[in-house]
């Protein structure tokens, strides 16, 4: 009987041992799968990019450079994210294919909208910058821009003013004059033309010809025009002295209205192209930022309007002296990395992008691309 109740208990211990190892067999993958689920995404990122020195540069072996992709470069070694790049042909291709799912990461020169965000998701700003504009360089060398504001509206109303008081002079003066002064008489076309012709040379100064106001009112009137005109000439010679002056020593653009007054070239499918027509500035596009150089340098336009930091980093490696950066800055923008909606990275990479930009490494990259702490 004893040898049977021993016999028992080890057949049962050996049952319960038999499930407990099941147990364990069959819970371990799936307590290994919960712990998948849960770490961070280690599989080989698609980071896509585009040329946009000094932000993305691709040398002639395919090698990419620059401070955007620098920036990715430190982060991704800071979090061990395995990745690769692949080229695209325009801010627009990168973010469709980061919505469409092709690609983990848009690294570039890429600005941060509100239409742009609501497709794609975005990291904290590692840039902040401003919309420039580029134009050639007429200081003493071209009259095109002195040109261009002889015929521009604002002279052509700034003269018909000045026509339309004179007309309103020589009215006035055959309405006291033709009823006694011959020179005004003649009938209403003849006499209305004999004032108007008084009052013009009267208005630049020159002989009227035996012409004299003869009755009170006439006489009055004649007083106050002269003194009216003068102070008028003087001030339609003084604004258009400046302007042209303006225009002969510093070029076309010098305000963000002048933009208005020239042919804009913008890089298609750029922010630029939105914030131009949110302001009513009319602008043709070109395909890119080298494109826009060729066309300024061309005078096929005026100005191109671009990433003020991009248009610098052209001007300097192009080295030619026939364009300049003017001080014109507009629209604000702020450079950030683009990632998928459903990134699971994006956090750790918003806190190393914060860590980095406090760094010395970082102050050293922006001096060594932009010259700039």
């Amino acid at each position: 009987m004893k040898r049977w109740f021993q016999s028992a208990l080890a057949a049962i211990a050996l049952a319960l041992a038999l499930l407990v190892i099941a147990s364990v067999l069959t819970a371990g993958p799936q307590a290994g799968a919960s712990e998948n689920e849960t770490e961070p995404e280690t599989r080989e990122l698609v980071v896509g990019t585009k040329e946009a020195p000094p932000f993305a540069i691709k040398d002639d072996q395919g090698h990419w450079s620059g401070i955007s992709i620098d920036l990715w470069r430190h982060v991704a070694d800071r979090l061990k994210l395995p990745y690769r790049f692949v080229d695209a042909v325009s801010v627009n291709s990168l973010l469709e294919n980061l919505q469409a799912g092709d690609f983990d990461v848009a690294v570039a020169a890429i600005t941060v909208t509100p239409a742009r965000q609501q497709s794609v998701d975005f990291t904290t700003p590692y840039f902040n910058t401003g919309t420039g504009v580029a134009v050639q360089t007429e200081r003493i060398t071209s009259w095109g821009p002195v040109i261009r504001s002889i015929v521009s509206l604002s002279f052509l109303r700034a003269a018909m003013a000045l026509l339309g008081l004179a007309f309103v002079a020589g009215a006035l003066i055959w309405f006291f004059e033709h009823g006694a002064n011959e020179s005004f008489g003649g009938g209403t076309a003849r006499g209305i033309s004999s004032g108007v012709w008084w009052s013009t040379n009267t208005m630049t100064q020159r002989a009227s010809g035996g012409a004299v106001p003869a009755t009170l009112p006439g006489r009055i009137v004649a007083i106050v025009w002269m003194v009216v005109s003068v102070i008028a000439i003087a001030v339609f010679t003084a604004g258009i002295t400046s302007a042209l002056t303006t225009k002969r020593l510093h070029g076309a653009v010098n305000s963000l209205a002048d933009l208005s007054a020239v042919r804009v070239g913008v890089i298609r499918g750029t922010s630029t192209e939105d914030a131009l027509s949110r302001m009513h500035i009319k602008y043709r596009t070109v395909v890119s930022p080298k494109d826009g150089l060729e066309a300024l340098q061309n005078g096929t336009i005026d100005a191109l309007a671009y990433d003020r930091p991009i248009l610098a980093w052209m001007i300097r490696q192009d080295g030619s002296a026939s364009v300049e950066l003017t001080d014109v800055v507009f629209e604000p923008q702020s450079y950030a990395i683009a990632l998928r909606n459903d990134s699971s990275q994006r956090k750790q990479i918003n806190v190393a992008l914060l860590e980095v930009q406090e760094s010395d490494w970082w102050k050293d990259v922006l001096f060594r691309y932009l010259g700039q702490p």
